[in-house]
């Protein structure tokens, strides 16, 4: 394989299914773990028979992508993010693109665009939305940052995204932090809906003795709420 189309670093569960997903879609990759025995695993397992690399070292992962980089970053917010981006950032040059893939403070994010834009790299806040399952068939995903940081990426997670019938899940959020404070908003609806879900099931289970049956037949049709029950009617009046 000749050079890599996109680059991956953090082979956790998000990580290792949205290389899959890049892969399957067309993209040679080239995958980086902190711990090299994390990647072999890899390697031998999920990602034998494909167009997908390994590094053991940054620079050896830096070499071996085309130019521009395209860089995914899916590790810890915060710290290590920066830590990461300070590591990466001398083996970068002119029109290289970092994506961080994880749920970062969107302040956080506003003040890596600005630096890393100064000194000519492109920066990406990329919300990712569907957990393992959406990131290996495809996620939502809501990237910020600037419009022509966003072009270089677009036909890539165009096809990567989850596909509905008015297109991809992913467009252009705004510059700086939106893509992650669009996240972070997402993220709170989604924990309000998961948490008036178990208080009604408490409150029905506890207070009134009512036992759903055959658990958990699954309704919501969100990937992130595929374990949610289907509440009887009745107990939802008896609720209400």
């Amino acid at each position: 394989m000749g050079k890599a189309h996109f680059g991956l670093i953090g082979l956790g569960v998000m990580g290792e299914n949205l290389v899959l997903n890049a892969e399957r879609n067309g993209f040679s990759s080239v995958v980086y773990n902190r711990t090299y025995a994390k990647t072999e695993e890899f390697l031998l397992g999920r990602g034998a028979g494909k167009a997908i690399v390994g590094a053991a070292t940054l620079p050896e992962f830096v070499a071996a992508l085309e130019r521009p980089r395209r860089i995914l970053m899916m590790v810890k917010a915060g710290q290590p993010v920066d830590d990461l981006i300070a590591t990466l950032a001398p083996m970068l040059e002119e029109g290289d693109l970092l994506i961080d893939g994880g749920n970062s403070l969107y302040t956080d994010t506003e003040r890596r665009v600005a630096e890393l834009e100064s000194r000519s790299f492109g920066f990406i806040g990329m919300g990712v939305s569907g957990g393992a399952k959406g990131a290996l068939e495809g996620p939502s995903m809501m990237p910020g940052g600037t419009r022509s940081a966003y072009d270089a990426i677009e036909s890539m997670v165009s096809l990567m995204a989850a596909q509905v019938e008015d297109g991809p899940c992913v467009t252009y959020i705004g510059p700086g932090g939106a893509g992650h404070f669009v996240k972070t908003v997402h993220n709170g609806i989604e924990y309000g809906i998961e948490q008036i879900l178990a208080e009604a099931y408490d409150l029905m289970y506890w207070e009134y003795g009512i036992k759903l049956k055959n658990w958990p037949p699954f309704s919501l049709r969100s990937p992130r709420f595929v374990y949610a029950p289907k509440i009887p009617l009745q107990a939802l009046i008896l609720l209400n």
